[in-house]
């Protein structure tokens, strides 16, 4: 199993729950070996042709890395669309048969997924208002990040999660924009010093399997491996719901300032700045978006 964040993150502690709940669900009949901060070489961006491939049986994916595959799974990155744990688990049980159906026909078993914890910006300043990103080189995960900030000013880098450390460490990037959990993971407040929790958005990891080694598993066994990824899915969104506070407090006792009191007019210039944004996805979705906003919206 590949996972190319460390195994103290989220979705590295959940990927590892899941391999020992395997294990014991199975009694030792399947053994998944976790590979955690990208050994086996692979960026999150390949697994998922790797998995399909068979290269790897199994991986944790962030979705933000699959724009290029089905432009669905811009969903939980859309800004400001989800900006909460709460938001993003309505948004994802609404839109969860989309992604199985989607992984289904690239010859995978989507088995679920876990949130990140809302995304914020990482810097070596407090980010306040529109002035305050103007030529600040930011790396942002996907394509609709980058064009965003690029649109208020601010020099965007779209940048694997295993090459920020390096790319802050020579000044080829100033600013971060992750959640707090991904950053404490790789102790980002050697390079950093302030947070700014703007909750741009609250993005999903992936959970999926080759179908074909899914398709050698038996009955049994794969009924053994599901009721695992149920336990480690409810796992995973308690660990975010719940890691906000903890890691807030780990950043402060290594002297990281976090600007809780993000400005309402910052707030709304950036939600207004998101609008097209996502009506722009929407439209290219077309039928799909319809079915998964329109409850969603509903029960706002």
């Amino acid at each position: 199993m590949a996972n190319e964040y460390p195994a103290t993150s989220i979705h590295g502690q959940v990927a590892d729950f899941l391999a020992q709940e395997v294990g014991r669900q199975t009694d030792g009949e399947i053994e998944i070996t976790v590979h955690h901060g990208g050994a086996l070489g692979y960026k999150t961006v390949e697994h998922f042709d790797a998995v399909g491939d068979g290269a790897i049986q199994l991986a944790t994916s962030p979705f933000s890395q699959w724009l290029g595959i089905d432009p669905l799974f811009q969903i939980s990155s859309l800004p400001f669309l989800a900006p909460t744990i709460d938001d993003a688990r309505r948004l994802y049980d609404i839109a969860k048969p989309h992604y199985s159906k989607v992984l289904e026909d690239n010859g995978q078993v989507f088995l679920f997924a876990t949130p990140w914890p809302p995304a914020g910006l990482w810097g070596n300043k407090s980010f306040g208002s529109a002035e305050d990103l103007v030529g600040v080189k930011i790396r942002t995960f996907d394509v609709t990040a980058t064009e965003l900030l690029k649109g208020v000013g601010a020099f965007p880098i779209k940048l694997a999660w295993s090459e920020v450390p390096a790319q802050l460490s020579t000044n080829a990037i100033q600013a971060v924009l992750t959640s707090a959990n991904g950053g404490v993971g790789v102790q980002l407040w050697e390079l950093q010093s302030h947070f700014t929790p703007v909750n741009y958005s609250t993005g999903l990891q992936a959970t999926h399997i080759n179908r074909d080694v899914w398709d050698g598993l038996t009955e049994a066994q794969r009924d053994q491996v599901l009721a695992a990824a149920v336990k480690a899915e409810a796992m995973g969104w308690d660990l975010a719901s719940n890691s906000i506070a903890k890691d807030f407090e780990k950043m402060r006792a290594n002297g990281m300032t976090i600007n809780e009191d993000v400005p309402q007019e910052f707030r709304a210039f950036l939600n207004e700045t998101a609008k097209p944004v996502v009506d722009a996805w929407a439209e290219k979705i077309g039928d799909r978006a319809v079915s998964i906003l329109t409850p969603y919206r509903e029960t706002n």
